[in-house]
């Protein structure tokens, strides 16, 4: 299977650079399985489910990765913090190699090492420190520079498990209203808790699909989870996944394809499950999803679900509809 055949054509223009203003206005494009499409908004979304149904959704917090450091030369290094190795040791992304010190802010300055590894001196607690001079991690592709209103936009109403680089983006569609609507209507919602890192993103460099590897990312759920999930299937009910993420985390689990402990109740642990066509889905049975990249592993992973022809037809529609793509863009469900 080659990575090129997952290729489509995108204006730039419809690459969304900021989050309407009312979350649930997002359009939604319904693509049901016998290829039929809908056009509707993401309010309309109750209308797809029913009594039962089990909505699984992603509680990762995006914390603001994104640091600038200050040469002695005055000098700038841009640094995205990607993985803790140990306390206020990171494993980090930046521009260059460069090996020496950076000044972040009065409270914080940066040993940096061969632009891959970061030892932080601060005075106070870190990770407060990095919310008051950090920035969002906005994907380069919005082409700006992320500001106060990103740390609100680019995350979940119901992000609360602080530990993602990147948001899950299905899930920015979601209010307080429309959960509690969706609630009342007895479908049931379920959270776990999946950390995005740098493997969701990263681009696949091999020709074949079958090739490419993704980076281990952490993941966490409830022993509870499982067997409610097992329940459900067994009624005949749907479970409706919440993004990209929270698939991985919950079909990570059940194929197997991760490294678990139990901990009072809880399982945690890494998965590294990359999914693409040809995959057999364990337990979900709907998605809801962004429109993703071009040849990008999230694309796959959604082809998986429905099939690449049926999936590429609807994005050549919701590119003639002038759809707003990515992470700020709008949403599909896969039915």
């Amino acid at each position: 299977m080659k990575v090129a055949d997952f290729d489509f054509f995108l204006p730039k223009e419809l690459i969304a650079r900021r989050p309407l203003k009312e979350r649930d206005r997002s359009r939604l494009l319904v693509l049901h399985r016998d290829g039929m499409v809908e056009h509707r908004r993401f309010s309309d979304l109750p209308a797809y489910l029913d009594p039962g149904d089990l909505l699984l959704i992603n509680n990762t917090k995006v914390f603001p990765a994104g640091l600038t450091g200050y040469k002695k030369t005055g000098g700038r290094v841009s640094i995205l913090l990607v993985k803790e190795k140990e306390d206020n040791v990171w494993e980090v992304l930046s521009e260059g190699r460069f090996t020496g010190t950076l000044r972040i802010s009065e409270e914080l300055q940066v040993e940096l090492y061969d632009g891959k590894t970061a030892n932080f001196q601060c005075s106070g607690d870190f990770m407060d420190i990095i919310w008051k001079c950090g920035s969002m991690p906005l994907p380069p592709y919005i082409r700006r520079l992320p500001d106060e209103s990103d740390k609100e936009r680019y995350q979940t109403v119901y992000a609360k498990e602080e530990g993602s680089i990147a948001a899950p983006t299905a899930g920015l569609h979601f209010t307080e209203r429309l959960l509690k609507e969706i609630i009342s209507k007895g479908i049931v919602v379920r959270e776990l808790t999946l950390h995005v890192g740098i493997g969701t993103f990263r681009p696949i460099r091999s020709k074949n699909v079958e090739e490419h590897f993704m980076d281990p990312e952490y993941f966490e759920i409830d022993d509870g989870l499982i067997s409610e999930i097992k329940k459900i299937k067994e009624s005949g009910k749907k479970i409706i996944s919440v993004g990209t993420t929270t698939t991985r985390a919950i079909e990570g689990f059940m194929s197997g394809r991760s490294s678990l402990t139990s901990q009072n109740g809880r399982f945690k642990g890494k998965t590294d499950i990359f999914i693409y066509p040809g995959y057999s889905f364990r337990v979900v049975d709907s998605l809801i999803t962004n429109f993703h990249l071009p040849r990008s592993t999230p694309l796959m992973l959604t082809s998986a679900l429905c099939g690449w022809e049926k999936l590429k037809k609807s994005y050549e529609g919701a590119i003639a509809a002038k759809y707003r793509f990515f992470s700020y863009g709008d949403a599909m469900l896969i039915l």
